[in-house]
């Protein structure tokens, strides 16, 4: 029997599954519509659910650029075997081109986006295809997009793509030294992951939690909780402006300071006074793979005879 366009197009709306995968099923059982879904539950769709509760906390961080316009991703898989394999690696870096041009704002808008390896298929189809053909569960996290409109983007990927950055600047003229001095500050923030660009941008919320925090210590101390409220008030404020200094991006030690004292924010001005500039870090984000994820307590031995049971 001969596969029609509606075939197909009728088979991808009741599975969810890739173009060419419902093409094959219908080829293989001869048109005929429920066996074709049988057979991609079998082979493509029902990998993908089986997988499903599975952990998937190794993987890959990647950074693409375009002009003055980067995107990042975390793609999550469950072992590190596979996130140090080619064909994994080539994944993500298709997502993260499909990110840099995505219009999506959320996880759901972009799974539902084209494929820009192929439009035929949605993200979400791709990720399943994908997983049906690595064989253990894959997931695409989180991606986001920086663009700047008067300066420049930098990117920095550590670890083989353990840890990502990108960073925008408002720069009107980004010299040589401007954009290594970013690409320094950007080994920084995958150093040191500092939360916020400056104090300025640090929330309430983030400091009456910590103020709370150093309360409670105080008061567990038993030599600080008899000191006079005063001096107590004294040890919150001295406390907690020695963590902004190590949570804000520019008031961190830069670590390249030859006389180890040296904040960001000088290092930064002091670049773009050699190059005659003015120069302003705008935002940045970091991913790191599996930040906030539980990890499987397995090893490969372990895996490899669970598959041999």
């Amino acid at each position: 029997m001969a596969v029609t366009a509606k075939m197909v197009k009728d088979l991808r709306e009741q599975t969810g599954a890739g173009m060419m995968d419902c093409k094959k099923a219908l080829s293989e059982t001869n048109g005929d519509m429920e066996a074709a879904v049988e057979y991609l539950r079998k082979n493509g769709q029902a990998k993908a659910e089986k997988k499903a509760n599975r952990i998937a906390a190794e993987g890959l961080v990647d950074v693409v650029a375009e002009g003055n316009t980067a995107a990042i991703v975390e793609v999550n898989s469950e072992t590190d075997f596979v996130a140090n394999n080619d064909k994994f690696k080539a994944f993500v870096k298709d997502v993260a081109n499909t990110a840099l041009k995505t219009s999506a704002t959320d996880i759901d808008g972009f799974m539902a986006d084209k494929w820009i390896a192929d439009p035929s298929k949605t993200v979400k189809e791709a990720q399943d295809e994908e997983i049906a053909v690595i064989g253990e569960k894959l997931s695409i996290r989180r991606f986001r997009k920086l663009t700047a409109d008067n300066g420049v983007i930098v990117s920095y990927i550590h670890g083989g793509g353990r840890i990502g950055v990108i960073l925008s600047a408002e720069c009107p003229n980004p010299t040589d030294d401007v954009k290594e001095a970013l690409h320094n500050v950007a080994m920084q923030i995958a150093a040191l992951n500092p939360k916020y660009i400056r104090d300025s941008d640090v929330d309430q919320d983030f400091i009456d939690h910590e103020t709370e925090i150093i309360k409670a210590q105080i008061e567990n101390d038993e030599k600080e909780s008899k000191k006079p409220e005063k001096v107590k008030n004294g040890i919150v404020k001295g406390r907690l402006n020695k963590e902004l200094k190590e949570v804000c991006l520019m008031d961190q030690v830069y670590v390249k300071a030859e006389d180890g004292k040296q904040s960001v924010a000088k290092y930064l001005d002091q670049v773009a006074k050699a190059a005659g500039t003015d120069l302003k870090i705008k935002e940045f984000v970091r991913f790191e793979t599996g930040e906030g994820l539980e990890k499987r307590n397995e090893n490969f031995a372990e895996e490899v005879a669970k598959q041999m049971q």
